[in-house]
């Protein structure tokens, strides 16, 4: 496969996002408040679990890291776009586009294996709680952390590698809303099979392993939870995995459909990648302070106790 010019680009221009100037305003404000709101939330989720010792526990220890992990997700995708919206913001040099990927296939990829090691806690506090201490003790949730980050980092590196090591020559503009190897492919001077296969596997498949995974510890988690005899119990059982449940449904869903189809011209695509770079991570503090009684309290509580 023949480019017409070898050099390697040392810019790149992003031009997913077309708007008339009616749109550019409103957008530019949309973009601003969910990342401003982000920031917001997920710091507040830090600071009450890391304030309040009744949460200091392995669930909320987890929960602690994907705050962590929402915010730097966010942070990797969402402020190159609202660059976008200014005269010249939209280009980005080769090495941050490196830089871009890397991070944000490390930090996807961290997230989507503490999702699973989050349900593996749920898992083992409903279906074993009288062994949960015994084997969630701080060494094992430390660990399940750490393999989680280096699990993320070794796909990061390999990805990324891949991507880089093309010849790029056959055009600077990133027809996308960020720098993303699907994207960048497009633009290599050679035969990109393989890069796609392994983004189909390494990405889209693990996506979906963990998806799965999560999906059959909640179904033996549900049917210890119906055997529990007392309505609370059970109530109680049901609002601490609820709102996990839910926030893995809109992180996966939208990942899946989006890397297990990684040729795909449709624009949706573009859209689907801001949901869960730009609306998951805001959406995430919001139901886990809602769908979950430990929380709320929390928060009632140090509201109260700063009042006085």
């Amino acid at each position: 496969m023949e480019c017409p010019n070898q050099t390697v680009p040392t810019v790149f221009i992003i031009s997913g996002f077309s708007f008339s100037k009616e749109l550019k305003a409103p957008l530019f404000l949309f973009f601003l408040l969910m990342y401003i709101l982000t920031l917001c939330g997920n710091s507040l989720i830090v600071w009450v679990v890391t304030t309040d010792i009744q949460l200091h526990k392995p669930m909320y220890w987890f929960l602690c890291h994907l705050s962590f992990l929402d915010m730097a997700f966010s942070s990797i995708v969402v402020p190159r776009v609202i660059a976008g919206f200014f005269p010249g913001g939209n280009s980005i040099s080769f090495g941050e586009c490196a830089c871009q990927v890397f991070f944000f296939y490390f930090l996807g990829c961290t997230e989507s294996l503490l999702y699973t090691v989050m349900a593996y806690d749920r898992f083992i506090a409903i279906c074993k709680p009288l062994h949960y201490s015994h084997i969630m003790h701080w060494r094992v949730c430390l660990t399940l952390c750490l393999g989680s980050m280096i699990g993320g980092c070794l796909n990061s590196v390999l990805e990324t590698t891949l991507a880089f090591q093309l010849p790029f020559g056959r055009s600077n503009q990133i027809d996308y809303v960020f720098c993303d190897i699907p994207a960048l492919l497009k633009l290599a001077c050679a035969d990109t099979a393989l890069n796609e296969m392994m983004t189909i596997v390494d990405v889209g498949l693990l996506a979906t392993a963990c998806f799965i995974l999560i999906l059959t510890s909640y179904v033996y988690i549900v049917s210890a939870i119906l055997r529990i005899r007392s309505s609370e119990g059970r109530r109680r059982a049901f609002s601490t995995c609820t709102a996990h449940i839910t926030v893995v449904i809109i992180f996966y869903v939208p990942v899946v459909f989006h890397y297990l189809r990684p040729a795909s011209q449709d624009s949706v695509d573009g859209v689907v990648s801001m949901f869960y770079t730009t609306i998951t991570p805001f959406l995430n503090p919001v139901i886990y302070t809602f769908r979950n009684t430990e929380m709320k309290a929390a928060l009632s509580k140090l509201w109260v106790g700063n009042r006085k």
